[in-house]
């Protein structure tokens, strides 16, 4: 029905829009390697979309993680990175399921890090499964820019 035309005619887009690699991503691919430089420059805070490729939640929420990262280019940093790509990093950051998001932002201990004792990026939050555009930009208000806490996701 008319249900499944948008639906389809939504999924074609995000295909087309998906080959066309030439436009610039607000949300990027990263290696491990240069996510690892991300969390050791920093100036703003990060969000990480772990997933791969034949991960159907992913997939899904791949425009909508796009669209946050469009919302708030300049204020958060977006980036993807495919685990198997980058299983050593995967590990690293204790992802289990797909997609995993993980917020960061700066730590507040400046006089830890400076020492050494302490990593320069805090992991805020981890959550497991696909989210919708609002959701994940009103994670980003709640925690980097002293906004409410979300009180329900999807």
């Amino acid at each position: 029905g008319d249900l499944d035309n948008k639906i389809y005619g939504n999924f074609r887009t995000t295909l087309l829009m998906a080959g066309d690699e030439t436009t610039e991503k607000a949300a990027p691919m990263v290696t491990g390697a240069e996510l690892e430089a991300m969390l050791q420059e920093w100036d703003t805070p990060l969000v990480v979309d772990a997933y791969a490729t034949w991960c159907g939640p992913c997939l899904l929420m791949a425009p909508e993680f796009e669209s946050a990262a469009q919302q708030l280019r300049g204020k958060v940093r977006f980036v993807k990175m495919d685990t198997d790509l980058e299983p050593q990093m995967a590990g690293r950051l204790g992802i289990m399921g797909l997609p995993t998001l993980l917020f960061l932002d700066k730590n507040d201990d400046t006089e830890a890090v400076e020492e050494g004792k302490a990593p320069v990026a805090v992991l805020k939050e981890r959550i497991e499964g696909a989210l919708r555009k609002d959701s994940i930009v009103a994670l980003c208000d709640y925690h980097f820019f002293g906004g409410p806490m979300p009180e329900k996701l999807f």
